[in-house]
């Protein structure tokens, strides 16, 4: 599959395994440099690129001298806060040679459920990108608890690639792909080189066992599979234990590959497209002009909003005759909007008494 050669943005997860030596409690330097090696190749091709890293907690407990096996939550949390800095400072060392600029991004599980603080992240996202910067993102394990947990970072990464845009997921991973058994096992068992759909039996196949610091197994990795599919986003498990695993991707290495069900962009329409208007924006004939060159709607070109929508909600956009022009996720709630309608984007911090984003409803986030 050509899916890495094509993409123009890439997520990459980094399991513990692969970043912490299990023995020593030490950081892989000499393996991560390889990485930054890929992750400036990847960047020189003129791809955006995002890393999704585990390891934190396998690093803290080592300085906090913690016991192996399980920890506690409260054990986890001060490990992950302890070894967070030492985990993005790594990442920051090995890719300021390469003139690239590092970014630290900890998310929970309600940033990718609650439709405001998606919207938020995604936002993050989209200008750290602009700025040609890689974000390290991690789970908040300093404050996630049980209830509020992605629970691995499989699962975070697909969420990751969903609000990014992202074109294609890689996965490092311990084994080469999925199998029809567990090959360990099974001499049996054969590779499968490329997936078109997830089915019953595909994920009857895959295992729960993960490595002592590291949460997911096969099976989280094919749940991730799901949501970076449906995202319009390819998926690749890949061994990473090696010299510049993205280059070997590239070269043909071993692997599983996921195909994308469309592309990034038509999935974000569809998603926004099915979800339920709680409200309706009123445009001026300005605004309606602009709309159909792929312009966002700016504050002025709002006569009013109708109905009790907040942040992060739904609206469709009508002209003054009551046509529907659009559906857009809105940046500002139905009191903001009949406050700022009419005005410039220059004008809303004095009008509401603090900043605003620069659109109502972003053109990424809007269906004509």
């Amino acid at each position: 599959m050509a899916a890495l050669a094509t993409a123009k943005r890439i997520v990459v997860k980094i399991g513990s395994a692969l970043l912490v030596d299990a023995k020593s409690g030490e950081l892989r330097l000499e393996w991560l440099q390889g990485l930054a090696r890929d992750v400036a190749a990847q960047k020189q091709a003129g791809r955006d690129v995002l890393l999704v890293s585990s390891g934190s907690i396998a690093l803290g407990r080592r300085v906090l001298g913690l016991p192996d096996g399980l920890l506690t939550l409260e054990q986890s949390q001060a490990a992950a806060a302890v070894g967070q800095i030492q985990l993005a400072r790594a990442y920051e060392q090995v890719l300021a040679p390469f003139g690239i600029t590092t970014a630290q991004v900890l998310l929970t599980l309600e940033d990718s459920t609650d439709r405001r603080r998606y919207l938020n992240s995604r936002a993050t996202f989209t200008t750290l990108l602009g700025y040609g910067v890689v974000p390290i993102v991690n789970e908040n394990d300093t404050v996630a608890t049980d209830e509020i947990r992605f629970g691995d970072n499989d699962r975070l990464a697909a969420q990751v690639a969903s609000m990014a845009g992202a074109d294609v997921l890689v996965l490092l991973s311990d084994v080469d792909g999925i199998y029809t058994g567990n090959p360990k096992i099974d001499k049996d068992a054969e590779h499968i080189a490329l997936i078109e759909k997830i089915t019953p039996e595909l994920e009857a196949m895959a295992g729960d066992a993960g490595t002592l610091n590291a949460k997911g197994g096969m099976k989280t990795k094919v749940m991730a599979a799901k949501t970076a599919m449906q995202s319009g986003c390819a998926m690749a498990i890949m061994l990473g234990d090696m010299d510049q695993p993205l280059t070997a991707l590239e070269k043909g290495a071993k692997c599983s590959w996921f195909r994308a069900i469309g592309d990034p962009k038509k999935a974000r329409k569809q998603w926004i497209a099915a979800l339920k208007p709680m409200g309706i924006l009123i445009v001026d004939a300005g605004a309606a002009r602009a709309l159909t060159q792929g312009k966002s709607l700016l504050p002025v070109g709002v006569v009013r909003g109708v109905g009790n929508f907040m942040r992060g909600d739904m609206v469709s956009i009508c002209d003054d005759g009551g046509n529907e022009l659009a559906k857009g996720l809105m940046n500002y709630d139905q009191v903001e909007v009949n406050a700022i309608a009419g005005h410039q984007t220059s004008e809303v911090k004095e009008i509401l008494g603090y900043p605003g984003r620069a659109s109502l409803v972003h053109r990424d986030n809007m269906v004509m």
